[in-house]
């Protein structure tokens, strides 16, 4: 399984996943997909974890055309970061910044509160954590997988790397490693022997390398419509995880078109697909696995301008809330299905440039390839 590689930039190459349409009822029978993300947050890393911070849609996109058995996964992900002095020295320098969960507006609002600090990285350690610490899918058709990031000797630390990659491996869990800097010294380093034992993938890539980011003639019109999808959000639960549902999904909106508007648009169909299920939080998402949702949920924990309505007027809102974003998820895929045309012209003039990948390349590049490896299917060539 093991590829050493430098990979041709692929960003926005995904892509061709805005043309699929809205998101479908996710059973519980279907397969999951969990997935830790093991990030250096050491003085040198500013540029991996702005490159993680632009390029989270990307690879959330990856799960949303991934299916398996017809159905398409559940995904949850999980953060870590590791090597940061601002951390307890007894933990190892290593913290659980999110456990493994399904709402990835909370995955971007951790990212965009990472801060950098020189320290120790502790490779084996922060993986052996992430095996031990995360409740992983007992699930025989899922996808588990860590991904690992970093610049220093993947053999600092009390904790051997080839033990706790051992464990991952016996457990069914991917590791796989990405190396920024010199692409011999991730080699010295072991950061490939890591990735031979934990059956995964090894890359290289320059952490400060910057993201090429293609402006499209569809930007506005799905940013636009994004901004109408939010409308559609009936969040539920206390009210004050309420207002903290509604406010963070447009906070994570904004910290996405903080870096340009192509990765505004990339969150944006995310949203607009599979992998952006929000069934514990919205009723709408929940609608699709729970028809009798409304029944479920006191009044006092639906959204406000419902718990003034008769039950046959909430069922009558809920339908069209439910109407209304099946109609603008269709209207972005269209509006994505154009802009993939454009940008794959746009990067068939790029195509004579080489260098090393970006984090969004390598995790992407590597994702598709176990899913298939996993059983699952994958509406992008191969």
């Amino acid at each position: 399984m093991l590829r050493t590689k430098l990979v041709r930039p692929a960003i926005l190459f995904f892509m061709i996943a805005l043309a699929m349409p809205a998101m479908a009822h996710t059973p519980q029978s279907a397969a999951a997909v969990d997935v830790a993300i093991l990030l250096d947050t050491s003085n040198s890393m500013d540029g991996l974890i702005s490159q993680a911070k632009s390029q989270l849609w990307t690879i959330v996109q990856q799960f949303a055309i991934a299916e398996k058995d017809g159905e398409s996964p559940r995904l949850r992900v999980s953060l870590f970061e590791y090597g940061n002095t601002s951390l307890p020295a007894s933990e190892g320098y290593i913290r659980q910044v999110v456990g493994l969960t399904d709402d990835l507006d909370v995955i971007s609002e951790a990212l965009f509160a990472l801060v950098t600090s020189g320290g120790d990285e502790y490779c084996g350690q922060v993986i052996d954590e992430a095996i031990t610490r995360l409740d992983w899918t007992e699930k025989r058709n899922a996808y588990r997988a860590i991904f690992i990031a970093g610049n220093e000797p993947f053999t600092q630390g009390r904790m051997d790397f080839k033990k706790a990659c051992k464990r991952a491996a016996k457990q069914r869990i991917v590791v796989n490693t990405i190396h920024c800097g010199d692409q011999r010294e991730g080699v010295e380093g072991q950061w490939e022997r890591g990735a031979q034992i934990g059956k995964g993938e090894f890359f290289n890539i320059d952490q400060d390398r910057a993201v090429v980011y293609i402006r499209c003639p569809q930007d506005d019109d799905i940013i636009r419509l994004n901004d109408e999808l939010n409308g559609t959000y009936l969040w539920f639960g206390s009210a004050d995880k309420r207002d903290l549902y509604c406010d963070n999904q447009i906070a994570q909106d904004s910290n996405a078109g903080s870096f340009s508007s192509s990765v505004a648009v990339s969150r944006s169909v995310t949203k607009s697909g599979k992998a952006y299920d929000n069934r514990s939080r919205d009723l709408v998402d929940a609608l699709n696995s729970d028809s009798e949702i409304l029944e479920s949920v006191p009044e006092e924990e639906l959204p406000d301008e419902m718990q003034e309505m008769s039950a046959d007027e909430r069922k009558a809102h809920l339908e069209e809330m439910k109407a209304k974003r099946t109609e603008l998820r269709d209207k972005i895929g269209k509006l994505a299905a154009e802009r993939e045309t454009f940008l794959a012209k746009e990067q068939a003039k790029l195509a004579a440039e080489t260098g090393q990948a970006t984090l969004g390349d390598a995790v992407v590049t590597a994702i598709r390839k176990q899913l298939l490896d996993a059983g699952f299917k994958t509406s992008l060539p191969q």
